[in-house]
């Protein structure tokens, strides 16, 4: 059987999605109307086809009937424990007390340097500060979750108080363990929760929301040559099959975070095909994190006029996820992405 995946495509933004939403001339996405939709793809492994809304009724009823599933999932309001979804998309600030990150190894490791550049995170506008202790970059080799757990403990102490949430980047359950007893609120498992068995145990004890991030193979190995049959699709399928795992292990609650994973495990093309269509992610009823920041495929795009920290195509991408109902992204420069979306909502409504 041909299995049909929807993606909301063709989006408005501001006063012109509101006054389309009004008409009923759009949907709007998540609940908010100052984003909104009129057509969609039907997406199969074979072929693609474009269909406005209006003309949905003239689909053959068992294809009808999947497709209006979709379309209550990618339209209804999101809610997630201690997050505001309607102000998106919301900035998770990234933390990493590492001496080998691609970006900031080694930066914040001295003394007070991780706590001060956390108040720095929080006063530039992110709504997530995202802390980690081991590296996950192309290439990196695995360390101990007690090694991991010294890198962060003393920061992550000093953090317990602020109002923000703290989020752990982290694929090991002693650690987030440890974590939640100082206050974590998120967990951030970059293995899809595959690295640790130990760690699904703990997230139905704890009942702590968390991200499903999407990861080909193990971080030392992962850039090596990475395959898929169909990388949207493919990864679409991943999630679907996780949820289902999710639920029965007896995890029965909404606040998952989905994270399609730029960069671990994708080659260019991987990276594009799936920021370019990364609204199709929206029918799987969860809100959707991107991380783009600061990622080897904006050298990629960009060849000579790279730069060391890619501040420009960060900002270019995530504005273009934010156009596509992206809720949350993960960025190293909090000031400037934040002082690009204020810019570009003013502008636009």
């Amino acid at each position: 059987m041909i299995k049909y995946y929807t993606r909301a495509c063709n989006f408005y933004y501001g006063k012109t999605s509101k006054e389309k939403v009004i008409k009923r001339l759009a949907l709007p996405l998540h609940g908010n109307s100052l984003i909104s939709f009129d057509k969609i793809e039907i997406i199969s492994r074979k072929n693609i086809r474009t269909v406005d809304l209006k003309d949905i009724k003239k689909l053959q009823p068992f294809l009808r009937k999947k497709i209006l599933i979709d379309i209550k999932q990618i339209s209804k309001k999101k809610y997630f424990r201690n997050l505001n979804l309607n102000n998106s998309p919301l900035l998770m600030g990234i933390l990493n007390l590492t001496p080998d990150s691609f970006s900031d190894g080694g930066k914040f490791l001295r003394k007070n340097l991780g706590y001060r550049h956390a108040k720095k995170l929080v006063k530039d506008g992110c709504s997530i500060i995202d802390i980690g202790g081991e590296s996950t970059r192309p290439g990196s080799k695995e360390i101990s979750p007690k090694n991991e757990w010294k890198r962060i403990y003393i920061t992550l102490s000093k953090l317990k108080n602020l109002r923000n949430i703290i989020s752990l980047d982290t694929r090991n359950s002693l650690v987030m363990k440890l974590g939640i007893k100082k206050n974590v609120k998120l967990i951030n498992d970059v293995s899809g929760l595959n690295h640790d068995p130990e760690t699904i145990n703990l997230l139905k004890k704890t009942r702590i929301p968390f991200i499903v991030h999407h990861m080909q193979g193990k971080p030392m190995t992962m850039q090596i040559n990475p395959k898929y049959k169909n990388v949207l699709l493919d990864i679409y399928d991943f999630f679907e099959n996780k949820i289902k795992y999710i639920r029965a292990k007896g995890i029965v609650h909404n606040n998952i975070i989905l994270d399609p994973g730029i960069g671990f495990g994708k080659k260019l093309k991987h990276n594009i095909t799936l920021l370019r269509n990364i609204s199709i992610f929206h029918s799987l009823g969860f809100p959707v994190m991107l991380g783009t920041s600061r990622k080897r495929f904006i050298k990629d795009l960009s060849g000579i006029n790279d730069s060391e920290e890619r501040l420009g195509g960060t900002i270019s991408s995530s504005l273009f996820a934010m156009m596509h109902g992206v809720q949350i992204l993960r960025v190293h420069d909090v000031n400037e992405v934040k002082q690009s979306i204020k810019v570009f909502k003013s502008l636009k409504f």
